[in-house]
């Protein structure tokens, strides 16, 4: 009976999280028709202020080189997207208003600019352009070799070390330190290039954050030797600098060093691009501007790896569903949220970190009758180690001075060998860009959906979690890489429905650190689930370049549908959340067309949820839009409590 009573409420707590609601129809009467299609183009935090009269320039961060305009009234910094390729036509729209172009982004088929908030609706009833909205503010956000599994895979492809060696993974964050040696030593750097992306003097890492990303994805073992080896020690890194010391940065920033990405992906080898940062998911991912870059990105053949957030959790401590932070609402991106390891190696006792935003996504959009209809996706796509892990240092970084706390050099004299700890997703994130890397030295030919499917096919779940929260489950590199190695290469040449493998598929489970577990064995689309072994045994046409994983499903009439041009008949179909103990919970799918039921206001089930801080809205938000809570900063000082990573003797001289 308990048992029975247990699985009940969870049944009812998902059926309440994932409910998604057609929105509540807020249009007023005194809103005309004509004046409700160009505000359907503006965002929603954008409109709020206009109407409010309280728009206000943003200003540049505090070491970049640009300055704003002096005297600019109402003027407000923005992102407009056109219809097309950006064109003189735009330009001079933006300069008839009294605006100014700041730069164009042509990967987005957009510009940032300066105009008037009193001349925006002015703009928005041009038809070439499609949507406006504000450059916003965005944050960042050896032990790991052993527990994901990526030790034991060095030597899996004949003859080659598999490192990562070649793969260029660029880390748009706040700089890299070039001379710590986890990086660069005896002449021998892992970092091909440095560059600014926005208007910053240089593209050194004064605050910190951005150094500890870069060497969780690839810093080498010469620092404390085989203690803190990144994930692939052989990729090589290019530095983004999209962010200041403080972990600040705006959204036409993250666009502009994306931008450069996609421009320079043949030169410099850029197969992944790592994004440990994040702002609140405002807009839908089909307006927001940050989501765009990242979609084409991905179209052109590069894997886009984006932190969840931190925000999984209210100022209470209590479980907080709907903080998908933008760009990680992004359908192609790879979403990651932070588990906890608690320092061991073996699998056994981890668990998803109390902070690591859970979801569904909650970008919204207003539709052709003033609905706001909310994205509602499943996120995060996995979650990998992100609690109080070490990494490098900078030297006489920002973080390490102000947060004592991080230090993590007992044992350490050498300041070009200073470790720190660091927790967050925007930790679990470069583990992820890690794993890439070696999944595409072992298979070049794998596609961003295909790297993101087998990552999501042999993840792990965890006991205890659901889908919402852990995604297809922890991160396992030793499964993903014996299933990649053995992916057909070419594999753009097969068709839908053609035999994908080379020889016969491996044993859905791997063995890491004395202990044994199964493959999750399912892959996310947006709105439910895919599983089987013909997800790998068959080619599925969503493993396409330029296809989605959620193009296989869609909805008609309320029923969840296969794609059958993009998967094939033999993969089953999911249309609920499947719970950590294997139930299935078909009430709790979620659909697009609204259906779905809602707690009455503020009821706290006993499992901890909290649904909207406390209070059910009429439009069935979860999160209550506008507001993040005080751990949204893109790491967490302390992280969880509990047992941890632990400092170790670095026996190098050099």
């Amino acid at each position: 009976m308990k048992m029975r009573r247990t699985l009940l409420l969870a049944a009812i707590t998902l059926t309440a999280i994932l409910a998604v609601t057609t929105a509540f129809t807020r249009k007023s009467s005194a809103v005309s028709r004509g004046e409700e299609q160009w505000r359907s183009k503006v965002s929603p935090d954008l409109m709020a202020q206009i109407d409010s009269g309280s728009v206000s320039a943003r200003l540049r961060m505090p070491d970049s080189e640009s300055t704003p305009d002096q005297n600019d009234g109402d003027m407000v910094d923005v992102i407009i997207q056109a219809a097309g390729p950006v064109s003189k036509e735009h330009k001079d729209a933006v300069r008839a208003i009294g605006g100014k172009i700041k730069r164009v982004a042509g990967v987005i088929n957009g510009f940032a600019a300066r105009v008037p908030a009193s001349a925006i609706a002015e703009l928005c009833n041009r038809e070439d352009l499609t949507f406006i909205s504000p450059d916003r503010p965005v944050a960042v956000m050896g032990h790991l070799e052993n527990t994901t599994g990526a030790a034991q895979i060095r030597s899996f492809v004949s003859g080659t070390t598999l490192n990562g060696a070649n793969i260029g993974i660029a880390v748009l964050d706040s700089g890299v330190d070039n001379t710590h040696h986890s990086l660069t030593y005896n002449g021998i750097t892992r970092i091909s290039i440095q560059v600014r992306a926005s208007g910053f003097r240089d593209a050194y890492d004064y605050g910190g954050h951005g150094t500890h990303v870069a060497a969780v994805a690839a810093g080498t073992n010469h620092v404390g030797p085989n203690l803190y080896t990144g994930i692939a020690p052989g990729a090589k890194i290019l530095d983004v600098k999209v962010l200041d010391r403080d972990g600040h940065g705006y959204s036409s920033d993250i666009i502009a060093g994306i931008n450069w990405c996609v421009t320079n992906r043949t030169a410099y080898n850029i197969k992944v691009i790592n994004l440990s940062l994040g702002a609140p998911a405002i807009d839908s991912y089909k307006n927001d501007p940050v989501c765009k870059a990242v979609r084409a990105a991905t179209d052109v053949g590069i894997v886009v790896v984006v932190a969840a957030g931190n925000d999984g959790k209210n100022g209470s401590g209590k479980k907080l569903y709907g903080g998908i932070h933008s760009p990680g609402i992004e359908p192609s991106a790879i979403t990651v949220g932070a588990a906890n390891t608690f320092g061991t190696d073996g699998r056994s006792d981890d668990v998803v970190t109390s902070y690591s935003s859970r979801g569904p996504t909650r970008g919204s959009y207003r539709n052709s009758l003033g609905q706001r209809v909310y994205d509602n996706l499943i996120k995060p796509d996995l979650v990998a180690p992100g609690n109080k892990i070490i990494s490098a240092e900078a030297f006489d970084c920002d973080l390490a001075r102000e947060h004592p706390e991080m230090d993590a050099n007992a044992y350490e004299t050498n300041s070009y060998h200073y470790v720190m700890y660091m927790s967050g997703t925007s930790v679990a994130a470069p583990v992820v860009s890690g794993a890439a890397a070696l999944l595409l030295q072992a298979n070049p030919s794998l596609t961003p959906s295909l790297v993101k499917a087998i990552l999501m096919y042999t993840a792990q779940p965890l006991s205890g979690f659901n889908t919402l929260e852990q995604g297809a489950g922890m991160l396992n590199i030793d499964g993903a890489v014996r299933l990649a190695r053995i992916v057909k290469n070419p594999v753009t040449n097969l068709a839908n429905g053609q035999v994908m493998l080379t020889s016969s598929m491996p044993s859905p489970q791997s063995s890491i650190a004395g202990g044994s577990f199964p493959w999750g064995q399912g892959v996310i689309t947006d709105y439910a689930f895919l599983y089987g072994s013909n997800l790998m045994t068959y080619y599925q046409g969503m493993y396409a370049r330029g296809v989605l994983l959620s193009d296989s499903t869609y909805y008609s009439a309320g029923a969840l549908l296969k794609n059958l041009n993009y998967v094939t008949s033999g993969v089953l179909l999911s249309d609920g959340v499947l719970l950590s103990d294997g139930t299935m919970l078909s009430a709790g799918s979620l659909v697009y067309n609204g259906s779905g039921v809602l707690l009455a206001d503020g009821v706290l089930l006993s499992d901890g949820v909290l649904l909207a801080d406390g209070t059910m809205t009429s439009d069935g938000v979860l999160l209550s839009e506008g507001t993040i809570s005080a751990d949204s900063m893109g790491f967490i000082i302390s992280g969880d409590p509990g047992p941890c990573m632990a400092q170790k003797p670095d026996y190098t001289t050099q």
